[in-house]
């Protein structure tokens, strides 16, 4: 048997099987991830498509079949079948499997391992951020208090402590020099939305585009939910429309017939952010093409795929200075080298003041870890 490596936007690649201590299921249970990510949840094109691997690898024996597989994910919860909506009092089922809620989060944690590594679960969630004074949390730690400190951040047990050091039980009084204060550091929470590009161009000329940048998306919620849970994140899909999806449709995400409306997409994302109450708001894009409709005031869409319509382009570009007034950069992730598209992801770049990254598949998701991060600029 060998061993299968999926590598973002390349397809499969098989070397040797190195054995591990696990158990069958969980051999299996990774492959099955990574092909029910690439079918868009499609559990029935899955299993064909692990009916075939096995075929040429031997990925089951006799001891552990394809059968005994698909029972164990129902036995735990990962699949259940899908209730006939005209018997639904009765439980009959209709003989078609269904993902359920625990192998959608199965797959947003498998995505995240694959691209963050094992991130543990943590109690808070901080950002750089360069504002000074006093902080919105209290970290446990004590100093000496200056002039100028808020006197709600004194403590009192600790300050007392220090005046019966300083004076004695017998003489006791509380002065400047006995005042301990609590440090506090900023908390800097962050409102994001992320803007996936379902344009037909994100499956054309036979590169998989729309893999890897679902497989980011459902990392970085991932991320998020473990590390920063305090942030929040929402995700919109564009191409002649732009729409939210909820976090567990991530693993059915599919390109469509569309062109590509970045301002509609961009108008819903700063819709969504004037909303949250955070001072830190973002937006991340991904997209492998140039803005190829939007819609006119009469309601009617207007589209050009030919080259940069400056149309289109204008409006684009009135939509980041928008975004800039309301002080939410956007970061863009373009996934394709065409010279016209690096200019006009410079000129969108900087009339947000935003940042961008000429990237391929491969780094998209750790650019995007780091980018999170560290909240920092990088200017093109």
């Amino acid at each position: 048997m060998k061993g299968i490596d999926f590598n973002l936007g390349k397809g499969f690649t098989f070397s040797k099987h190195i054995p591990e201590d696990v158990s069958p299921f969980d051999r299996v249970f990774d492959i099955f991830k990574e092909l029910l990510t690439h079918t868009s949840g499609d559990l029935e094109e899955a299993f064909e498509w692990l009916d075939t691997l096995d075929k040429e690898y031997n990925i089951f024996n006799e001891d552990y079949s394809l059968q005994d597989f698909e029972e164990d994910l129902k036995k735990r919860g990962y699949i259940k079948e899908e209730i006939d909506p005209e018997d639904g009092n009765s439980g009959k089922g209709t003989g078609k499997n269904l993902l359920t809620a625990k192998l959608e989060s199965a797959l947003r944690e498998y995505a995240l391992d694959q691209i963050f590594g094992k991130i543990k679960k943590s109690g808070i969630g901080n950002h750089r951020t360069t504002k000074t004074g006093v902080g919105d949390e209290r970290d446990g730690e004590n100093r000496n208090y200056q002039f100028g400190d808020d006197l709600n951040l004194v403590n009192m047990t600790e300050s007392l402590k220090n005046a019966q050091i300083n004076n004695g039980i017998g003489d006791l009084r509380l002065t400047e020099n006995d005042l301990i204060v609590e440090e506090t550091k900023h908390k800097a929470q962050m409102s994001t939305v992320l803007m996936i590009d379902i344009s037909h161009s994100m499956i054309l000329y036979g590169e998989d585009r729309i893999t890897p940048a679902k497989k980011v998306a459902m990392a970085l919620v991932e991320l998020i939910h473990r590390k920063y849970p305090k942030d929040s994140i929402d995700i919109i899909v564009f191409g002649d429309e732009a729409w939210p999806i909820k976090i567990k449709d991530l693993p059915y995400l599919k390109v469509g017939p569309y062109h590509t409306n970045t301002v509609a997409g961009l108008e819903l994302a700063m819709d969504i952010l004037r909303r949250k109450r955070n001072t830190n708001k973002q937006i991340f894009m991904i997209t492998d093409g140039k803005p190829s409709c939007m819609h006119l005031p009469s309601g009617e869409f207007y589209k050009n795929s030919n080259g940069l319509d400056e149309r289109i382009v204008v409006q684009c570009l009135n939509k980041a200075a928008q975004a800039r007034k309301l002080k939410i950069p956007i970061t863009t992730f373009m996934i394709a080298q065409d010279p016209y598209l690096r200019q006009f992801v410079e000129l969108f770049t900087a009339q947000n003041n935003g940042k961008a990254f000429l990237t391929g598949l491969s780094g998209l998701g750790q650019m995007i870890f780091e980018d999170y991060e560290k909240n920092r600029i990088k200017r093109i």
